[in-house]
């Protein structure tokens, strides 16, 4: 497919036009980093393209660095990431002291103490990388990225969504099905097969001697692919080259594309496939030098040994004396053309060439080893704990697990086990938590690790099952048993237990749960007090809680807060806190538990501060987390999109959504996800005027003059009840709404609460009243940070001056209708509208054609402006993807452009 430098492909234009585009960005200011992921099937030519970036790259002044995944090698943490980072480690003494630490405990350039975690990794790559910006672009070539270790794939998904700003491209390459591409944060570019003029171009340029009905055969037989392309001919006898005997019945082709390396394999002497199966399985960073072992087996033979295995095309020397496959697919074909005996031998071998203390060697002495081996599984044991120390969690949960198998009892093996699954869990390997805990649930567990084991299941039934029937049957057990005199603590188990049953009893409204975390609340730390204080019944409980946790967390060091951000972040989403202050304390933190936690806390907090440009990416942080097993995540993303769709008043989006997470909801009694969806139905009510239903949906979930227990986000439905209630003529209703919020103190909450509390006195007051409530209201310190509310706001008040011709109406109602029309918020715009025209003002044409837009054309050109591609979004909405472009046809021109690159402008613009 390539020419010997790399410069010409064949029936690439359109990815390379991209890969182009990518690399100009990066040299000019406005376009920042980016990033790009190919996908495609074995052989379709990812790599190429790689190779193709990393010529042009060069040639404009970039650095180069590329990380290649290997099947050998996923199991050695942040291997990928030390081949990036490798040419730039002596650049590491400008990081600061904790970051350079925790990246040298991840390379291995030294052991550390203290657990990394994995959270201080990425922000110290990214430091790295930035300072390496500062004298040339860096292009970052990550190849077969489905073979790459978890670790290292936290980190790179890390670097995606922090490096707008830096002169930085991240190319990578993976198979469809591979498992390291779920939740990458970059939408893939499909690579497809090659159109049949370009294959027969291919074909011709590198088997110039084939003949017309071969050529013909070989391009139909290969559908496109490039690497059968070349590969196939190759396989044909002279005389069926040139046309003279007829060609075999059937290719060797399908799924099966290493066969077409087989009987090369079959023909070379068994010194070659030896050393080739070594190659395979050590992997292409392994420290076992093939020369080194030629010589030491064939002596004199060395050359000819290397001569026939380069001549067969199946592998070469590099500049360093390694063997490097031609493919992946060869590598691949070696190891399955091994017998059983033939690869524990290939290990053994593998393992007495690496260095005792190197993890590597004791993943070659597991794979040769078909017995138990109890003191091979200590060792294991021990190299897990010194892996999960450096960050890398996700592999040493893998060793755990090998060291399970090689147990010689079941207690040893169920206790390797539970440490495996929670470890995995740490790592952000969901579903291989799961499996794990399938397992352990089939035989006993030592009662010295319960505790740890209850903490796996119900982390796997919450996030991953959405089920939280097990918090409430094993975590106060668990909890019990960790408050006993000398337990072993599990390094801070018991505060994330009753974090974990706090979640379950917020969800869910489980009376069990709240009795047992009263019970337990003197044995937790004042932050987990504070947590459930927020969240347990925050009318009457709530008040100071923003005060206490800006204190505690001013009292905290940096890494103290990394240490418990969940409970940070999930104490300020209960007072409206988590805003960028909050969040960006823990963007060093790449581990995907901690960033979809932020995640989550960024997407409430958006909707509350009128970032409603921001929706689409609830979507795609629901797909990333479906993709990573993290169902819960999933749910809760499409529940906070849910919120953008009924301010803005989209009905028919709302229903599709609520369609989705409803079901899921009802299963697992998720009664704070149920009751939202009330207020949402309520809320969408309000935004098209139908205030008696309205009424009816608000006063279901708070009946007027009551702040009902279990309802976290009370404040919230207080202020659209009293909307609901003064639109309907039920004011003795709304002042009593607002007695009750005066009574429980709610403006000593947080400053939202404050707000929505003067707002509604403002909504429910007398006329005498009113002027001086209104006033009152804007006043309140950080009032026009809740943008929809204080829009909303504005508008009651404007119609208040409109109805008691005021002059002053007019302003106020244009101010909120243009905060409406900038929310996207259009029945609400309409509202704002109607009041003008009552109050005898004109209302400016619209700047664009968005008014035009359909409200189902109006989701889709959000989501594909979010950069979500077709068949992306007809999974989100459930059409297919030509309806979508249907769609998307209809939408150009109503908004005045002509490509998919402009709907963002225009729909800012507009």
């Amino acid at each position: 497919m390539p020419t010997g430098d790399g410069t010409d492909l064949m029936g690439r234009r359109e990815e390379t036009a991209l890969l182009h585009r990518a690399l100009d960005g990066a040299l000019t200011r406005e376009g920042g980093g980016s990033a790009m992921l190919l996908r495609g099937e074995a052989g379709i030519g990812k790599t190429a393209l790689l190779d193709w970036t990393a010529a042009r790259a060069r040639g404009r002044g970039f650095t180069v660095l590329r990380a290649v995944g290997s099947e050998a090698e996923s199991e050695l943490a942040f291997g990928a990431l030390h081949q990036v980072l490798w040419p730039l480690v002596e650049r590491s003494g400008a990081l600061p002291a904790r970051q350079r630490e925790a990246l040298g405990a991840a390379l291995g350039l030294h052991e550390t103490l203290s657990p990394a975690g994995g959270f201080l990794v990425g922000a110290a790559a990214l430091t790295l990388l930035a300072e390496a910006t500062r004298e040339r672009p860096l292009l970052v070539l990550l190849d077969d990225l489905q073979w790459v270790d978890s670790s290292s794939v936290a980190v790179f998904a890390f670097l995606h969504r922090r490096m707008a700003d830096l002169p930085l491209v991240i190319v990578s390459a993976s198979r469809p099905d591979g498992t390291a591409a779920e939740g990458w944060p970059t939408r893939p570019v499909d690579i497809g097969a090659l159109a049949p003029a370009d294959a027969a171009r291919l074909v011709r340029r590198r088997h110039p001697e084939l003949g017309g009905p071969a050529l013909e055969r070989v391009v139909r037989e290969a559908a496109g692919n490039p690497l059968a392309l070349v590969e196939l001919p190759l396989q044909l006898h002279p005389d069926q080259i040139r046309g003279v005997a007829p060609l075999p019945e059937q290719f060797p082709l399908g799924r099966r594309l290493e066969r077409l390396f087989a009987d090369r394999l079959a023909s070379l002497p068994a010194e070659a496939t030896r050393v080739l199966l070594l190659v395979a399985l050590g992997g292409g960073t392994a420290a076992w030098d093939a020369g080194r072992w030629l010589r030491a087996q064939a002596g004199e033979r060395v050359e000819s040994v290397l001569d026939l295995i380069e001549s067969s095309g199946l592998a070469r020397l590099d500049p360093v004396g390694r063997l490097v496959f031609r493919h992946p697919l060869v590598s691949s074909a070696v190891v399955a053309g091994a017998s059983g005996r033939q690869r524990r031998e290939a290990h053994r071998e593998l393992a007495g060439a690496l260095p005792a203390d190197d993890p590597r060697r004791l993943v070659h002495e597991a794979a040769a080893t078909l017995l138990p081996d109890e003191e091979l599984a200590a060792r294991l044991q021990a190299a897990g704990r010194r892996l999960s120390r450096r960050g890398g969690d996700a592999e040493a949960a893998l060793l755990l697990d090998r060291a399970a198998a090689l147990s010689t009892d079941p207690l040893s093996r169920a206790r390797r086990l539970t440490w495996a699954a929670v470890m995995a869990a740490r790592g952000g390997r969901l579903p291989y938590t799961a499996r794990i805990v399938e397992d352990l649930k089939q035989g006993p567990v030592p009662p010295d690790v319960a505790p740890l084991f209850a903490y796996a299941v119900v982390y796997v039934d919450q996030s991953h099952r959405m089920d939280f029937e097990s918090s409430f049957t094993l975590l106060p057990e668990a909890l019990d048993a960790l408050a006993e005199p000398g337990a072993d603590s599990f390094g801070g188990l018991a505060e994330q237990a009753f974090f974990k049953l706090l979640l379950a009893s917020a969800y869910t409204g489980d009376p069990r749960g709240w009795e047992v975390l009263e019970r337990h609340r003197e044995r937790v730390s004042p932050l987990a007090r504070l947590c459930l204080r927020a969240w347990s019944d925050p009318a009457r409980t709530g008040h100071g809680v923003s005060g206490e946790l800006r204190a505690l967390a001013a009292g905290m060091s940096g890494e103290q807060q990394a240490g418990v951000a969940w409970l940070l972040l999930w104490t300020a989403s209960s007072v409206d806190m988590a805003d960028a202050a909050m969040w960006r304390r823990f963007t060093e933190q790449h581990a995907y538990a901690t960033q979809g936690t932020i995640a989550k806390a960024k997407a409430y907090q958006d909707y509350l501060e009128g970032r409603w440009d921001q929706a689409g990416v609830c979507l795609r942080e629901a797909v990333a987390a479906d993709e990573l097993g993290y169902h819960n995540n999933a749910l809760a993303f499409r529940h906070h999109y849910a919120m953008y769709l009924a301010g803005r008043g989209d009905e028919e989006g709302l229903a599709e959504i609520e369609g989705i997470v409803g079901p899921v909801a009802r299963r697992g009694r998720m009664k704070l996800v149920l009751d939202r969806l009330v207020y949402l139905r309520g809320l969408a009510a309000l935004a098209h005027g139908r205030y008696e239903e309205a009424y009816t949906r608000l006063t279901e979930l708070m009946p007027p003059g009551e702040l009902p227990a279990g309802l976290v986000w009370f404040h919230l439905v207080f202020f659209d009840v009293v909307d609901a209630a003064t639109r309907t003529g039920r004011h003795t209703q709304a002042r009593a709404q607002v007695a009750a919020g005066r009574a429980a103190r709610m403006a000593e909450i947080s400053p939202h609460h404050a707000f929505v509390l003067a707002a509604s006195e403002a909504l429910a007051a007398t006329d005498e009243e009113a002027p001086a409530r209104y006033r009152a209201a804007f006043e309140v310190e950080g009032a026009e940070r809740w943008v929809f509310e204080s829009a909303r706001l504005r508008l009651a008040h404007g119609a208040w001056l409109r109805r008691h011709q005021r002059a002053a109406a007019r302003d106020v109602l244009v101010e909120a209708h243009r905060a409406f029309r900038a929310l996207g918020a259009g029945p609400w715009a309409g509202q704002a509208e109607q009041e003008l025209r009552a109050a005898g003002h004109a209302v400016a044409p619209a700047a664009g054609g968005r008014e035009l837009l359909t409200a189902q054309e109006l989701r889709i050109a959000h989501l594909a402006a979010d950069g979500l591609t077709n068949k992306d979004i007809g999974q989100v909405l459930r059409l297919s993807p030509r309806t979508v472009a249907d769609h998307l046809y209809k939408v150009f021109p109503k908004l005045g452009i002509t490509s998919r690159a402009a709907l963002a402008r225009a729909l800012r613009e507009d």
